[in-house]
């Protein structure tokens, strides 16, 4: 019987991908966006309802809640900006769908928090992921709480980000060389999040989510420059020159990088075990898939991923 989702954050990268997984299970999918030009990808599918509204405000959350059998959260930020700050996406947003959730009495809640985060972790990225976590573990609902280590995909913020840099300095000067990462595919990540909505035995627990391999972050650019195509020297650079360098650029337009992201990376980003067997899949390894978007002859279209999971 086809169920009715609520999906927080669906408009985004990762919600694409949850949104058409869902479609492909026949579920109806409720997407709910300040502008719905901006969930505009999301509208050719049959069975996604892309509806203006203001998550932040109880009342139009609760609204929302009426007739739906589970809601699932992937709302994150990277960076604050002025009122949108880490507490207010991560903790006051969590705290307003629990609160949503038992009011409506919708009792399914599936959360995306992330690696390594913690109400004590070193950055206020992780700790307010952490600090929300604790509230979704104490809700009484029936949770499930996937931890993904950083996701990759066609048009991401992450290794897309490094094929935009290569391509247009000559020399990088890179933060935090050494810093760990277990890059996750993105339909990995979807799979996981969509099959457990209906599968009891994912209730209550907490999912590390991580590619099969661990890397140094001069290892990916290393990656993203030979599949590019665009090779560049390397400038690794320590402590103090890291902090300086993203004291700089959190200034910069785009913020390339932040102090709270540097001080994210002090914290290996791999997953302390292997990948749930509950999903039965293996992850995908990094190298098997990126080229196809990264590759200087990749020229498919940045959709066709997203309609083969939909079943379109």
């Amino acid at each position: 019987m086809a169920r009715r989702i609520l999906v927080l954050g669906g408009s985004g990268f990762v919600g694409m991908h949850v949104c058409a997984r869902l479609v492909a299970a026949g579920d109806w999918v409720t997407v709910p966006t300040r502008r719905r030009a901006r969930a505009r990808d999301l509208l050719p599918l049959p069975t996604v309802n892309v509806v203006e509204a203001d998550i932040h405000d109880p009342k139009a959350l609760a609204e929302r809640l009426v007739g739906t059998d589970a809601v699932i959260n992937l709302v994150g930020i990277l960076h604050e900006d002025g009122a949108q700050t880490f507490a207010a996406a991560h903790v006051d947003l969590t705290a307003k769908v629990i609160a949503a959730c038992r009011a409506a009495g919708v009792a399914r809640l599936l959360h995306v928090s992330a690696l390594g985060a913690s109400p004590d972790g070193p950055s206020r990225y992780l700790e307010s992921k952490g600090k929300a976590e604790r509230l979704v573990e104490a809700s009484g609902l029936a949770w499930t709480i996937f931890r993904p280590s950083v996701i990759y995909g066609r048009d991401d913020s992450f290794l897309g980000l490094f094929a935009k840099l290569v391509r247009s300095l000559p020399v990088i000067a890179l933060a935090a060389p050494n810093a760990k990462f277990q890059p996750v595919y993105v339909g990995d990540v979807a799979h996981c999040v969509a099959q457990s909505v209906a599968d009891d035995r994912t209730i209550g627990q907490r999912y590390d989510l991580a590619g099969p391999r661990v890397y140094t972050l001069r290892e990916l650019i290393t990656f993203v420059m030979e599949t590019t195509g665009h090779v560049r020297p390397v400038i690794p650079l320590g402590p103090a020159l890291s902090s300086l360098q993203a004291r700089v650029l959190e200034l910069a337009p785009g913020r390339l990088m932040t102090r709270d992201n540097l001080a994210s990376m002090q914290v290996d980003n791999v997953a302390p075990g292997p990948f749930p067997a509950v999903f039965g899949i293996q992850p995908v390894a990094l190298e098997s898939v990126a080229p196809g978007w990264l590759a200087p002859t990749a020229m498919h279209s940045r959709f066709d991923e997203f309609r083969a999971q939909s079943g379109r």
